[in-house]
């Protein structure tokens, strides 16, 4: 199948379930700023991360295919979604990104101040500092479907307020390779 199908020029495009939704309609905006940030990761991954940092990037990553799925569908194929058995963030999700942040300030990083990224002249935590910015914005734009009457589960809006924790961590902590 091409990638290229054309389905998306009247505006809208495909949901899970045969649905679809408008581009410019907060699930796809959502969406949108999670395909971002998992791009942003990815990029914050070339650029050279310590060994130990990148495994926790690729366990995010794989973590954020799953979150897109379970913003992919509407609420009313809820109980479909959950039926396939498709992958889904948990509370121990957010319970793993808490317990990575702090083996990581156990290590003596803390806050002293705003953050000046780039200033150590390292791309790969500067990506790490651009991703974090988009994270905070995949969580307003998920908060936002939340607050228009469209339920995200809660471990979906913590996920993000803690991966841009944990990602202003190790762009600190990240010695490159």
């Amino acid at each position: 199948m091409s990638i290229i199908t054309g389905r998306g020029d009247t505006g809208e495009t495909d949901l899970l379930f045969g649905k679809r939704a408008p581009k410019t309609g907060l699930r796809v905006e959502a969406l949108g700023a999670v395909d971002e940030l998992n791009a942003a990761l990815g990029l914050a991954r070339a650029s050279g991360l310590a060994e130990e940092v990148e495994a926790v990037v690729d366990q995010v990553q794989e973590k954020l295919v799953g979150l897109m799925g379970q913003l992919a569908f509407l609420p009313e194929d809820s109980a479909r979604y959950d039926e396939k058995g498709y992958a889904k963030v948990t509370d121990e999700d957010v319970g793993w990104l808490e317990s990575t942040a702090r083996k990581y300030e156990e290590r003596g990083i803390r806050s002293t101040g705003w953050a000046r990224p780039g200033v150590e002249h390292s791309l790969a935590r500067a990506g790490l500092d651009v991703a974090r910015g988009v994270a905070r914005r995949a969580e307003r734009r998920v908060w936002q479907l939340h607050e228009e009457g469209e339920s995200v589960p809660e471990s979906v809006r913590l996920y993000f307020n803690r991966l841009s924790d944990l990602l202003w961590i190790l762009a600190r902590a990240d010695a490159p390779k």
